[in-house]
Order: C-alpha cells, then sequence, then structure tokens
C-alpha cells in the first residue's frame, strides 16, 4: 500500500499533506485566503496571477477529482495582488467519501498558513423570491447530512465542541456586502442547506427545507466549514443560485443546467471575489 494510501485524514495527515504542497510548488508568502471553488466556478483560477497548479491526486491524502466542472487543482498565486489559495474542486460524501476526508482540505489549507476560508457552491433555490443567476452570502446553513467530519478521536488543534453560533463571520459577511455593492454586484443573503445527494431533493422535501428556514439547497460546503471553525478559521461564502428547487419549477433537474448557469455568472462572482480579497 502506497503511503498516500495510508496518510489518513486528520490533523498530523494535513501537516505532511501541507509539506509536499509546499515542497512542489515553493510555497513561500502567507496566503490572505484560501478559496474552494464550487461546481462550474472555476473559471476564477484564470484570475489567479503568477499561478502555480498541482493536481489533486499528486497531494497526500487527496483523491483525484470525479465531478464535472471540479478541475481538481490546487493553485498558489495572487488575486488583486495579494496571495491566495484556491481549491478548483472539493469532495464530496455522495461520492462515497467520508466526512472527516470532505473536510481534510481545508485542514490542508489551514496548515498552509490560511486563516480566512472562502467556500463557494452551486445551489438550488429554495426562497421563491430567488432566481438562476442569483448570487447568496450565506448567513447559516443547516447540515442534513447526517455526518459530521469531526467524529471521531480528538484531532490536534481542533476544538472539541466547536462554537457554530456564527459560522459565517458577521464581519466577513459586511466585508463581502460593502464590496459589492460598490461594485453594483445584486447581492442575496439566506440560509444553506446541506444534503447528502447526488439525487436532487423531491418537491415534498423542498417544501421541508422551505418551512425549516433554507434559502437554497446543495450537496457540499458544510464538512468544510465545520472543520474551519474548529481550527479557527473565519469564514465567509457564498452560493451561486444555479436553479430553482424541485417543484418550483416546471423543467427537470440536471447537472448541465447547474455548469451552464454558473458559466453564465462567472464574471460576476469572480468580481465578487477579487474585490473581496482586496478589502480584506
Amino acid at each position: 500500500m502506497s503511503p498516500k494510501a495510508i496518510i489518513g485524514v486528520g490533523a498530523s495527515a494535513a501537516r505532511v499533506a501541507a509539506d509536499a504542497v509546499r515542497a512542489s510548488l515553493a510555497l513561500r508568502d502567507k496566503p490572505v485566503a484560501a478559496i474552494i471553488l464550487g461546481s462550474g466556478l472555476g473559471g476564477l483560477s484564470a484570475d489567479i496571477g503568477d499561478a502555480r497548479r498541482l493536481q489533486f491526486r499528486d497531494i497526500p491524502g487527496f483523491p483525484a477529482a470525479t465531478v464535472h466542472g471540479h478541475a481538481g487543482q490546487l493553485i498558489s498565486g495572487t488575486l488583486a495582488g495579494r496571495p491566495v489559495l484556491a481549491l478548483a474542486g472539493r469532495f464530496h460524501l455522495y461520492e462515497g467519501h467520508s466526512a472527516r476526508l470532505a473536510g481534510f482540505s481545508v485542514r490542508v489549507l489551514h496548515a498552509l498558513g490560511a486563516q480566512t476560508l472562502f467556500v463557494s457552491n452551486a445551489a438550488g433555490g429554495v426562497n421563491r423570491t430567488f432566481a438562476p443567476g442569483d448570487l447568496m452570502s450565506i448567513a447559516d446553513h443547516i447540515n442534513l447530512m447526517w455526518r459530521n467530519p469531526l467524529e471521531g478521536p480528538l484531532e490536534d488543534g481542533d476544538e472539541r465542541f466547536p462554537d457554530m453560533s456564527g459560522p459565517y463571520d458577521a464581519t466577513l459577511r459586511e466585508t463581502l456586502r460593502e464590496v459589492a455593492l460598490a461594485a453594483t454586484i445584486p447581492l442575496r443573503e439566506g440560509v444553506y442547506a446541506g444534503l447528502l445527494g447526488p439525487s436532487y431533493e423531491t418537491p415534498a422535501e423542498v417544501r421541508m427545507l422551505e418551512r425549516i428556514g433554507a434559502d437554497a439547497v446543495g450537496m457540499s460546503t458544510v464538512p468544510e466549514v465545520i472543520v474551519a471553525r474548529a481550527i479557527g478559521m473565519r469564514v465567509v461564502g457564498v452560493s451561486c443560485i444555479t436553479n430553482l428547487a424541485s417543484g418550483l419549477s416546471l423543467t427537470p433537474l440536471s447537472h448541465d443546467e447547474v455548469i451552464d448557469t454558473t458559466t453564465r455568472v462567472a464574471k460576476r462572482f469572480q468580481a465578487l471575489v477579487t474585490d473581496f480579497v482586496a478589502a480584506i
């Protein structure tokens, strides 16, 4: 069995992976932020200057990306003239990965020096006032994946019982609102519900989500945010509303629609993230 196969997904494994990334990419500068790019949102990676790229499969502990719209690369470079790290892709529970692995990339980004995490995703609109193409600042989330990435032995440096009363940093969210306003980029705000997937929700499930307070629904992000809070990172997030959730539209749902919509709003999303990085 190769060392990559037995490395694990905890704090010590994250340090091993970070050392490998640091050596491969000759990293020197501490990033002002780490950015996780969701389905179809990887176009931001083209805006990163002096970019150095490493395939997920070449990082200890990382599986290859398998989902369309996820390039499967860790990228180091500059955005708005400031050092950043970006993940073009992520790991999902519906791919058969554990919740701990779904949050492992965040541990590696933290081990590489990132203290601020910007998460993004493609999501279905549950809020009936939302429309495909809207960008939503994530104010809170609901974990309906029924798994937690902190299950198991306590990892070195983790908070055993992390406070989740404000998982998305209020100050960073205010900065995001300010840069969106300055750039005249419409920005909604709402609650993201994370479900296991990979099947889309039924109309009955969407009605349930609406009643419990969800504004958008997707299949990612939540494990990453929980890990980030456990290790002391500040988090801000944006959902790209790619479609109306099941039962709110006459159009059948498809992943192609997700990619089409994220492609259409890519420039707005990229401008928002770039301005945010410049402002923090």
